[in-house]
């Protein structure tokens, strides 16, 4: 039997392009707080000790930095000029660091082996940093958790709005199956709702005095504050 969350199977609908809608919001948000003052082993330890099996940038690793740089070149005429661009993803991969398959990505894996801090990774996010004169700050594990988590959750929202998803319930299996939200959690909204959609709207509000292109926030979170609601009230 498969794994369930209050007795109901963990057996969510095909949802083209929700899932990757809301791991491309993720990783946006995980590179900006990479670039801004973090690395991606206290990013993924973060998220770690939130509950994933393994932080964004050790599952791009296992992944292939190349598949990802491939989209990002085909999308690039149509990127929006508004929206802050992070390079360093695109700079590894031009130097030849793809990832586990290449012995070396956002870590390195001496010998095939398990992934190893790469002290010359920081330095090239550094080197970064100062080309694009960011002043860089130090983010608390809560602080990178917070980002990426309710990034994650107002493109859900947003998902919602649309009506690309149907219901709250099939975010939350979308999100597990696969995103690898921790099911300990509930699913991406049952998480949201235990926090309570009115926190989630604040602190997006605050984070959008930093870019508010990036942190906008969803109308339908917005709604749901206003009037009490939770997600799985709709």
């Amino acid at each position: 039997m498969g794994e369930t969350i209050d007795g109901k199977p963990v057996n969510a609908p095909v949802l083209p392009g929700a899932g990757d809608r809301i791991l491309a919001r993720y990783r946006e948000a995980a590179d900006t707080v990479l670039m801004d003052g973090s690395t991606p082993w206290d990013i993924d330890e973060a998220m770690v000790e939130f509950g994933f099996a393994m932080g964004p940038y050790e599952a791009q690793d296992l992944s292939g930095l190349d598949v990802d740089y491939a989209n990002r070149k085909r999308q690039a005429a149509t990127r929006d000029p508004d929206r802050r661009y992070i390079p360093i993803s695109d700079r590894m991969v031009e130097e030849g660091r793809l990832g586990r398959k290449a012995g070396v990505g956002w870590y390195r894996y001496p010998g095939g082996g398990g992934a190893v801090i790469d002290p010359l990774l920081e330095d090239l996010v550094r080197e970064e940093a100062y080309f694009a004169k960011v002043t860089r700050c130090e983010y608390s594990p809560e602080e990178i958790r917070t980002r990426l988590v309710f990034a994650m959750i107002n493109e859900a929202a947003d998902l919602l709005e649309e009506g690309i998803v149907e219901s709250a319930w099939d975010i939350d299996m979308v999100s597990i199956r696969d995103l690898g939200f921790p099911s300990s959690r509930g699913g991406l909204l049952s998480y949201a709702d235990a926090v309570g959609p009115e926190n989630v709207l604040r602190q997006i509000e605050e984070f959008a005095r930093e870019d508010s292109v990036v942190w906008k926030a969803s109308p339908l979170l917005e709604r749901l504050a206003a009037s009490g609601q939770l997600f799985h009230d709709l």
